[in-house]
């Protein structure tokens, strides 16, 4: 997501911005259809700095509040993330219905209907709220979750996972279904 730094700012006048009270005074930057690279920088073999990329985030609505202490991006209209492994390959996905960048946090809320599936695996995460941590590269909520495999259903609350969602952990697995490798119980 450092990559939404990259997006045109607004020009405010400073003693216009401290003028204004409170966020709802603030005048948000727009940004429709928008797509993001989100990539990190690496040195390649003759120790030149190049950039990885990692995903591509593709909304259709994003609004950008440029507060002093607390900068963040909200899509309020839904996000869609590819994730991609080192050979440039979509691993993982995720989805939500609203999403919130805390940019000097380096953290993303996500809420509604989130869903996250690893490709490669087919396994599916759904929940309510996740948190995505940048820096760790990690998924994580304290609420309920449901993980679909090929062969069961896990419940539970709490989890943490990796990003391309190559491994998880339920803090506490309330049940499993098994199933006949469809994902979806037999009657």
């Amino acid at each position: 997501m450092s990559a939404l730094c990259l997006l045109v700012s607004a020009c405010n006048d400073k003693s216009t911005v401290q003028q204004q009270r409170g966020p709802h005074n603030i005048v948000p930057e727009e940004a429709t259809d928008l797509v993001s690279l989100m990539s990190e920088p690496v040195k390649d073999a003759a120790g030149n700095l190049t950039a990885k990329v990692k995903g591509k985030l593709t909304a259709p609505y994003m609004l950008r509040y440029q507060l002093l202490d607390s900068p963040y991006a909200e899509f309020p209209r839904t996000l869609h993330v590819d994730f991609y492994n080192d050979s440039m390959k979509t691993e993982s996905q995720l989805d939500s219905r609203y999403g919130k960048y805390l940019q000097n946090q380096d953290k993303v809320y996500l809420r509604d209907s989130v869903v996250v599936k690893n490709i490669m695996k087919g396994d599916t995460l759904h929940c309510k709220y996740l948190w995505w941590d940048q820096h760790t590269e990690k998924f994580y909520t304290d609420d309920s979750v449901r993980i679909n495999t090929k062969d069961k259903i896990l419940f539970g609350t709490g989890m943490e996972a990796d990003q391309n969602f190559r491994w998880y952990t339920i803090k506490k697995l309330t049940g499993t279904v098994l199933t006949s490798g469809g994902g979806i119980p037999k009657n």
